[in-house]
């Protein structure tokens, strides 16, 4: 069942199947941030001072939303920018365009680090992007007509030394990134597949081998979009015009958990708040008509779920 309580939507779901009985939790989605986004991505939970750094992509800024005094920074970028990470040394690195920049916040500004090769595609941009746990920032890129039959986007990895490398092309648009638990296996999803896969993953080389699917999107699902993993080791799977964000089970390749929201062009997720246990979840509105945008007025807004009964993990940190 589903109710609404003005801006919060709360819905009950199980949470398991205890000898036949039925356990329900209550979850809670809230609309926290209502400066809407064209499109909202990347959100990245900073635990030191309670705030979530974000980007509007087409927007073409930057932005930190402190959960305490619900204020929001922004910084605009020369180009359109896909994924923000915090750096160890301080400031952030960010995807935009075909480079990668470092962000310093106290100085407002932009300086570029390294470019990848898109003389030969140069309708493509960075996408979504996520550091992994030995310290190199993954971001993939996206064909800007976005048609199915055109695949010139690529995955990267800037390593800490500012080197860039590909690890392979033939992708319509890269986007939801992540690690297992054990840091063993890489999460990855090209959307116009309509797929979560995975890979081996070597942590020492940063390393990718033996890519397989781990779930199908069903057709009510929409696009998958955004990831992120829970300390169970189960990923949660923005949805685009699916309205949704999908728990899913990586080693079963079953689907645990729908949790509907209050816009249709769901774009990505990641946990934060206290103990990581809250999930944020980006939105969009680019491309909606007049209808469409009544029908959703808080399309392009960010979304706080809480009373999932799971946490996430801190996210790692550049270290070049």
């Amino acid at each position: 069942m589903a109710w609404g309580l003005g801006r919060d939507y709360m819905f009950a779901r199980p949470m398991a199947d205890e000898g036949g009985v039925l356990v329900m939790s209550s979850v809670k989605v809230e609309c926290v941030i209502k400066e809407k986004t064209e499109i909202g991505e990347s959100p990245v939970w900073e635990e030191k001072d309670s705030s979530l750094l974000y980007v509007d992509i087409t927007g073409q800024r930057v932005s930190r939303w402190n959960s305490l005094t619900r204020q929001i920074e922004s910084i605009a970028t020369e180009k359109p920018v896909g994924s923000v990470v915090p750096r160890q040394a301080g400031g952030y690195v960010i995807a935009e365009g075909t480079r990668f920049d470092f962000v310093d916040w106290v100085k407002r500004s932009i300086t570029a680090v390294a470019h990848v090769n898109d003389k030969e595609k140069p309708n493509t941009r960075f996408n979504d992007g996520k550091v992994d746990p030995a310290g190199r920032f993954f971001a993939g890129t996206m064909c800007l007509d976005m048609k199915p039959d055109v695949m010139d986007a690529a995955l990267y990895t800037l390593h800490p030394d500012h080197s860039v490398v590909q690890h392979f092309d033939q992708v319509h648009i890269s986007n939801g990134l992540d690690w297992s638990l054990d840091h063993r296996t890489f999460y990855y999803i090209d959307s116009l597949a309509f797929k979560v896969e995975a890979f081996d993953y070597d942590i020492q080389t940063g390393g990718l081998s033996n890519r397989r699917m781990v779930y199908k999107m069903e057709k009510d699902e929409g696009i998958p979009d955004g990831m992120s993993i829970d300390t169970e080791g189960k990923l949660w799977v923005a949805c685009f015009n699916g309205g949704r964000v999908l728990r899913i089970d990586p080693q079963t390749g079953t689907r645990l958990q729908t949790v509907k929201l209050p816009a249709e062009k769901i774009t990505s997720c990641c946990f934060g708040g206290k103990d990581y246990s809250d999930l944020y979840v980006t939105s969009a509105y680019t491309g909606m008509d007049s209808d469409s945008l009544a029908k959703h007025p808080e399309a392009g807004c960010i979304f706080k779920v809480s009373g999932l009964g799971v946490k996430g993990i801190p996210p790692y940190s550049y270290t070049g």
